[in-house]
């Protein structure tokens, strides 16, 4: 029996500790790109962000060669998004006693590929 959701492979990246705004903003350039030239823009863009979803996108890749028996050739990207994770609460003593909370954000990135 075939399974009807081989055309679409998933990989997901839980727990990164950058802000979802600055990983949405690569995500937008690789969107709807086949698979190898998405690799080849992240492998060449300055960002940290861009060596995660590298990582993430690589994942999502070797899941549909070992999973699901499909050439990457033909994959593209049909669906990069993120999600909000949880907020770490850090707190900086200021002047007068005070105090300062900084939030370090993380995320939830998805890369969904299609044939």
């Amino acid at each position: 029996m075939q399974n009807n959701h081989s055309e679409f492979v998933k990989s997901v990246g839980k727990y990164i500790h950058t802000s979802p705004v600055k990983i949405n903003r690569i995500l937008n350039q690789i969107r709807n790109r086949t698979y190898n030239e998405a690799l080849l823009i992240l492998e060449f863009m300055p960002h940290k962000a861009a060596k995660i979803i590298n990582k993430v996108v690589k994942s999502a890749g070797a899941n549909a060669k070992h999973n699901f028996n499909l050439n990457t050739d033909i994959c593209f990207i049909k669906y990069a998004y993120v999600d909000k994770g949880p907020i770490l609460k850090r707190f900086s003593p200021r002047a007068q006693g005070r105090i300062y909370q900084i939030h370090k954000p993380s995320c939830h990135i998805t890369i969904i590929l299609g044939t």
